[in-house]
């Protein structure tokens, strides 16, 4: 999954109007995390044209990045995220965001913005969902 961060100066509306230059533009969130730290709001959204979201984001005057995020199934007990998060430290990977997408009884769908995308979706291959899979 693709996707753009945004960093912001927090405000009343804010969301609504990144959301707003999003839908009309056309594009759909599929994925969504906000977070207010000191004043200032870090947005993470998901989608399938990250490219052209942060183009959108960008000329509505707002500062964003893109990332890519590495997006993987486990089992919904105790320790799967312990057993994923120290096999990327033990294989160098710096985990900078964990996004829950899903979950049901079984499974969690979680969200993974690494400092090295490929070499995380190398070594979480068992686990990976791509773009075309369904959560």
């Amino acid at each position: 999954m693709k996707s753009i961060t945004i960093v912001a100066d927090d405000k009343v509306g804010l969301l609504a109007d990144i959301s707003y230059v999003l839908a009309k533009s056309k594009i759909n969130i599929d994925a969504i995390n906000v977070d207010v730290i000191g004043g200032k709001a870090v947005i993470s959204l998901g989608m399938g044209d990250a490219v052209k979201a942060k183009q959108v984001v960008e000329s509505a005057g707002y500062k964003c990045e893109d990332t890519n995020a590495v997006v993987i199934k486990l089992l919904d007990t105790p320790g799967e995220l312990n057993k994923t998060t120290a096999l990327l430290a033990k294989e160098g990977v710096n985990v900078q965001t964990v996004h829950m997408l899903a979950k049901d009884s079984k499974n969690a769908v979680l969200s993974f913005i690494v400092d090295k995308p490929k070499r995380a979706m190398l070594i979480l291959q068992p686990q990976l969902i791509t773009n075309e899979s369904a959560y």
